[in-house]
């Protein structure tokens, strides 16, 4: 008794290549179901218009929302804890090379009219309530 070969799916029907010829080949019939299932987003589970390629979004906004789905926001770190930094310049203590009087975080002197001498970080003394940097605060304790 000959046993039956079920053709396999390079085959062509008949045994004769197909009349469209940048095709080759076909797939026997019942062989190979139409796919009926329509995509869906990742994000959003809708259809997905015609589908072009790879596609697994129906839009750039669903892309974006499971982008930040699969990278959630890092912890807070020590360095974004921290209150934003004050400009250092309002802590310098300058001193006019003329009149020799100091200012706190001003650059020019008022009388002169001429730049000041940075002298360092510093501010006003708690005691006496004028002018110093930390260097003399350090030097007189």
């Amino acid at each position: 008794m000959a046993q039956h070969r079920a053709p396999n799916r390079t085959e062509t029907v008949r045994g004769r290549p197909s009349r469209d010829d940048s095709v080759t080949t076909r797939a026997v019939a019942g062989d190979l179901a139409p796919s009926t299932a329509t995509p869906l987003c990742l994000a959003c589970q809708t259809p997905l218009p015609a589908v072009t390629g790879r596609q697994t979004y129906c839009d750039q906004a669903c892309r974006q929302a499971a982008y930040r789905r699969r990278h959630p926001p890092a912890e807070r770190t020590t360095a974004q804890a921290l209150p934003k930094a004050a400009s250092r310049r309002a802590n310098t203590v300058y001193a006019c090379p003329d009149c020799e009087t100091r200012y706190l975080g001003q650059q020019r002197c008022d009388d002169c009219n001429t730049f000041a001498t940075r002298l360092g970080q510093g501010g006003t003394c708690p005691d006496c309530g004028e002018i110093v940097t930390v260097e003399e605060l350090l030097a007189a304790t």
